[in-house]
């Protein structure tokens, strides 16, 4: 086994049950285990983008199977509805049937009905389909903290966090390049599903390969908290259809929402409920009592909503006021996306020095990100991709500076028996903070369009009182709607600053981790 690694100050907190147990034996990390976890991070990138690059592609998928704009908004939802409610228990499962042969499973099924889905036109069939589609892809992404937890020694943990952290960096926003390749160059929907059967099955080879084979635990069936999970999955599912939808369905005006937000918070909070009772949960939500825990994840959620304005509200922008197509917003994603593959392991090596305080590096992370936001809030009708870069470029560094920080402060206090349910507890809070972000983006540029539309309007009402000729009201009209929209943009940008800059405060009552140091075994 490798040298036993505790930072000081780790084993601080309120310990939970796995705490005191001695730790497994595990598999010595080697070459042959590297390749297998570069399987794993392979496998949640093609997650990651099994949900991002058919959402950028709906609007051809729509025109292609000659759906509805209503009808084809429930293909997201049905998929980000199977990604959230599968995150709580992916891990477990991975524990229960070994992590090899649950992960190839689902990378399995979710490569399956990529191939499957675009064969598909029948509305009918293409939702449960997606639904499906989310649980298995959903599945993966948890794997890749839960082996880096597991298999990683501490000269290289942090290192295998920062690939983590790409999940939420890297994939979402390359994959506007990755839709741009087939969208506009073959021109073909379907590619938005079919590209990722390779990478998928690259990756399955890697896993099955050089992920070692462990027996199924299988009397842990008998323990599971089965009940909990009938009432987590349609819990977590139907808060997802209330928060996709709620925006297009005008939230509480539609019984639709307002049932999916009552049925699924009811059902969500009676599933949380049972777990904390519960000798077997699939999260352990006592751990949460840890300040680095507790605290640390209400900052991390926070920090998703606020991570909102990195490449969605530029690109939301551009698509209003000038009808940008995905390949013209492609400089936004790279100018954010590239740079993680360097930052986030830079920024991992500034963590293991000694003199470097994590909760520091979180706080300039949060800086660069509000500051790219009142950056940005400058935004007028006549900006296009190039005066969003000076933002871009604080994005890019404000967010692995943020996010590793984070995780390397989070899983410091956390036993390696407990690693599975910190992932499922991480990835669940991931995916919903995404999701409440994109909800509070879209409600926020609603209300504050309209607000400003009727202040425009006011301070026109003499012009208008004079009467127009209905081409010069069609394009007044026009004009407003446009001033109205880019200024609700930045007001949107100045909330997500504001947010970000209230977060420093938390980061900074985060209890302080020091760089690692190894514990060497004396000689036997």
């Amino acid at each position: 086994m490798n040298a036993a690694v505790l930072p000081q100050g780790a084993n601080q907190g309120t310990p939970g049950p796995a705490a005191t147990a001695p730790a497994a034996t595990g598999p010595v990390f080697g070459p042959r285990l590297a390749v297998g976890m570069a399987g794993v991070l392979l496998a949640a990138m093609v997650a990651g983008l099994n949900a991002r690059v058919p959402a950028l592609a709906l609007p051809d998928t729509r025109g292609a199977l000659g759906l509805g704009l209503d009808d084809a908004s429930w293909l997201s939802t049905a998929y980000t509805a199977g990604e959230l409610s599968v995150m709580p228990f992916a891990t477990w499962f991975a524990v229960t049937l070994s992590l090899r042969r649950f992960h190839s499973g689902m990378l399995a099924g979710a490569l399956l009905l990529a191939g499957i889905i675009p064969l598909v036109s029948d509305l009918n069939w293409l939702l449960p389909l997606r639904f499906v589609h989310g649980l298995f892809a959903g599945a993966l992404i948890p794997m890749l903290m839960m082996a880096a937890l597991r298999f990683l020694p501490t000269p290289v943990r942090l290192h295998g966090l920062a690939l983590y952290a790409l999940t939420a960096t890297f994939a979402p926003n390359v994959a506007l390049w990755i839709a741009s390749q087939w969208l506009d160059r073959l021109e073909d929907w379907r590619w938005a599903y079919w590209h990722l059967i390779p990478l998928g099955v690259v990756a399955m080879g890697l896993v099955l390969w050089g992920i070692p084979k462990m027996p199924p635990a299988l009397p842990r069936l008998k323990q599971a908290n089965w009940p909990g999970m009938v009432l987590g999955i349609p819990g977590l599912a139907l808060l997802s259809v209330g928060l996709d939808q709620g925006q297009r369905l005008d939230w509480l005006q539609s019984p639709l929402i307002v049932a999916a937000l009552a049925a699924g918070g009811v059902l969500t909070s009676l599933f949380l409920l049972s777990e904390w009772f519960h000798p077997g949960p699939f999260i352990k939500l006592q751990l949460l009592a840890r300040r680095n825990l507790g605290l640390g994840f209400v900052v991390f959620f926070l920090l998703l909503v606020a991570m909102s304005s990195g490449v969605a509200l530029p690109s939301l922008n551009l698509t209003q006021q000038h009808g940008f197509r995905v390949e013209q917003l492609v400089p936004l994603g790279l100018v954010v996306g590239l740079p993680q593959l360097v930052l986030g392991p830079l920024v991992a090596l500034l963590l293991y020095q000694r003199w470097v305080d994590a909760r520091h590096l979180f706080a300039l992370g949060l800086v660069l990100i509000a500051a790219a936001c009142w950056t940005a809030a400058r935004v007028d009708v006549d900006w296009m991709a190039p005066q969003f870069l000076t933002a871009q470029v604080l994005q890019a560094l404000g967010q692995p500076l943020a996010v590793v920080s984070l995780l390397f402060l989070s899983t410091s206090v956390v036993q390696p028996m407990e690693g599975p349910f910190v992932s499922g507890i991480v990835n669940t809070l991931r995916a919903f903070g995404t999701l409440v972000g994109s909800a509070l983006v879209s409600r926020q540029m609603s209300e504050r369009s309209s607000f400003h539309a009727d202040v425009l309007i006011g301070e026109l009402g003499h012009r208008l009182g004079q009467g127009l000729e209905p081409a010069e009201a069609s394009s007044l009209g026009t004009l407003l709607s446009h001033h109205a929209s880019v200024l609700a943009v930045a007001d949107v940008y100045r909330m997500l600053g504001v947010l970000a800059l209230l977060l420093v405060p938390l980061v900074l009552m985060l209890q302080h981790i020091p760089a690692p140091m190894a514990v060497r075994q004396p000689p036997t």
